[in-house]
């Protein structure tokens, strides 16, 4: 059973709890149905989500319910103080960043931001950033750099804007920049995949010290779906192609890409945040505590030894 099928039959049970708890004259054994129907339901996503499959991972990952970066930065942090423009041509709304306060320390956060409805998804252009977007990012990291302040870049995008105008500012260019850049900043940078991780759109904020995703999130070179149009000249394999892209928390973990799973609850992530909130104040606490006594160099050497030893294949 799919992760789709079981929320379906849950909303169903859903739905028959909400007509038992509407009648005017109560059923006598209302309690008893309504336990019944509970552990049904319980028992439906126990084993839904015990069973996830990649491409199941990939639709929770993709979910406009799920928290959003802004969410992250109200929860986490504190005196957010927004920072527009890219200082060339515009600001670009998928991508937001500021400097906040983390437990008395001033930090730099920059994140992709998607909409939650059709509205906040057209402003923010379903958060598929233009060069403008990088641009700004990279001005922000270097600002940190300049008042050594740490870097916080939550990822969640399916990936960089691909329309011609992007084309025409320069969007290789201004990812390129990003990467070449982000190697050689002599501040913390701890990136965090909270959603989809898609492609270079998402490598341009994500080369970091330390690299965390929450558990159903997916980091890779590109979607299913374009993955197995080019492959195989066919999107509707998009299942099939999740499989082999090997892009869950659990895979990356463990080639060495990522470094913690950050555990999700069952269900739906937006009502139950606060757990997810609650390890990420505890877990960007200790990091940053300790990456903060590197030295400048140190920093430097284990950025640099990180991604020079994704894809080493020596040892196999």
């Amino acid at each position: 059973m799919s992760i789709q099928e079981a929320e379906a039959q849950i909303r169903k049970i859903d739905e028959e709890i909400r007509q038992l708890e509407q009648k005017d004259t109560p059923d006598v054994n209302f309690e008893t149905i309504k336990d019944e129907l509970e552990k049904a339901r319980n028992k439906i996503m126990t084993k839904a989500y015990a069973n996830l499959s990649s491409y199941d991972k990939v639709y929770l990952a993709r979910k406009a319910t799920r928290p959003n970066v802004r969410d992250y930065i109200e929860n986490l942090f504190d005196n957010f103080f927004e920072q527009r423009g890219d200082r060339l041509y515009r600001d670009d709304h998928s991508i937001i960043g500021g400097i906040a306060m983390f437990h008395d320390m001033p930090v730099t956060v920059i994140g992709h931001q998607k909409g939650k409805n059709l509205e906040e998804n057209l402003l923010c252009n379903f958060g598929m950033p233009n060069p403008e977007g990088y641009r700004k990012a990279l001005r922000l990291m270097k600002q940190a750099e300049k008042f050594k302040r740490p870097i916080v870049t939550f990822i969640d995008t399916a990936g960089a804007y691909p329309g011609i105008e992007a084309e025409e500012h320069g969007q290789g260019e201004a990812i390129a920049r990003n990467l070449m850049e982000m190697c050689n900043l002599t501040v913390p940078v701890i990136s965090i995949v909270i959603g989809e991780g898609g492609s270079g759109g998402a490598l341009a904020l994500s080369v970091a010290n330390r690299i965390w995703m929450l558990e159903n999130a997916v980091y890779s070179i590109l979607s299913p779906e374009g993955f197995a149009t080019i492959l195989w000249k066919d999107s509707t394999r998009a299942q099939e192609a999740s499989e082999i892209m090997k892009l869950t928390a659990q895979d990356l973990y463990a080639f060495n890409i990522v470094d913690v799973i950050v555990k999700e609850p069952m269900g739906n992530l937006n009502e139950h945040a606060e757990v997810i909130y609650a390890q990420l104040r505890d877990l960007l606490s200790n990091e940053l505590a300790a990456l903060c006594k590197l030295s400048e160099r140190a920093l430097l050497d284990q950025r640099y030894k990180k991604f020079r030893s994704i894809g080493d294949c020596s040892g196999i």
